[in-house]
């Protein structure tokens, strides 16, 4: 039994509030059921304010995208001497910009798609890569913002040029991974296991992530034991290489036609991954024997500053 005193840091105003407040629920709900005193925050622009105030003993932070995942928050934390889930102030701010991120892991020997970061005018001007290729946002969550553009698409996304575009002004083009959509979770320093993602739709959007039905997870992943262990090596190698901390989650796609594990490729690693019923580090943690509670609770004894 414990009286420590949780604050659950959820929602925000990034495109990913939605499922934040998700995944704050669930895990808020699972602490009081094992005794945790939990002050559930719906994180706004005064949340240096409200944690002054409130002096909780730690902070489990279940923000999806900004300012929970990009090192914002976590400075506000280490100012204030909160102990925090997740990983550091470096690691968030590096893994949330994917085009530093891929150069950190190209450094470590990682694999990562080729591409190239552009203004997204330049981007919706004419096709930079030969198709199939993918276009995304430098710095959001959730496949927000992301197009595939295959050889049916005469000209690229025009919703670029939109005034309204919400998702920054530099993207990423990357070329397009056939295959295989791969996923697996680190806790600590142990990987867990491989998961493969079927999307109900072309890729694994937003509503495929969250949407019931909108994907189906393939638990262990069908791929050869030499790609299922190398997916699960370079998970870690990744989380290492980006100094993360805590839980995170890489994602792959694997050519599935090129020999051996030379098809395996990492597309981005997530410092704060959904914690949704419908969410992949959940179902990765059961599948390894350790239910939802423990997980929450391992994630909130893990909590500390310097990360």
């Amino acid at each position: 039994m414990t009286s420590k005193h949780v604050a659950v840091l959820m929602g925000g105003w990034s495109a990913e509030r939605e499922v934040s407040l998700r995944s704050g629920k669930a895990c808020a709900d699972a602490l009081e059921k094992q005794s945790y005193r939990i002050t559930r925050i719906d994180v706004g622009r005064d949340i240096a304010n409200v944690l002054a105030m409130l002096k909780p003993d730690v902070a489990l932070n279940v923000l999806h995208g900004r300012p929970g995942e990009d090192g914002t928050l976590q400075g506000i934390l280490e100012i204030q001497s909160i102990p925090y889930t997740h990983s550091g102030v470096l690691a968030s701010a590096l893994a949330m910009e994917k085009d530093l991120a891929k150069t950190m892991l190209k450094a470590c020997g990682i694999p990562v798609p080729e591409g190239v970061v552009v203004s997204r005018f330049a981007a919706a001007e004419k096709h930079l890569l030969a198709r199939p290729y993918v276009i995304k946002p430098i710095a959001e969550g959730s496949s927000v913002g992301v197009f595939i553009v295959t050889e049916e698409h005469d000209h690229p996304p025009q919703e670029l040029f939109r005034d309204d575009w919400a998702f920054g002004d530099r993207v990423l083009v990357e070329r397009y991974i056939p295959g295989k959509e791969l996923t697996c979770a680190v806790m600590g320093d142990r990987a867990l296991d491989v998961i493969e993602i079927v999307a109900a739709t072309r890729f694994y959007d937003y509503e495929a992530k969250y949407a019931p039905g909108g994907s189906t997870h393939v638990l262990p992943a069908p791929v050869l034991p030499e790609v299922y262990q190398e997916a699960r090596r370079l998970a870690l190698a990744a989380h290492q290489a980006l100094g993360c901390r805590g839980v995170s989650r890489a994602d792959f796609r694997y050519d599935d036609t090129a020999e051996g594990t030379a098809g395996l490729v990492c597309l981005e690693v997530n410092t704060q991954p959904g914690m949704t019923e419908t969410s992949l580090v959940p179902e990765l943690a059961a599948y390894a024997g350790i239910p939802f509670g423990d997980l929450v609770r391992w994630m909130v004894e893990d909590a500390s500053l310097g990360r």
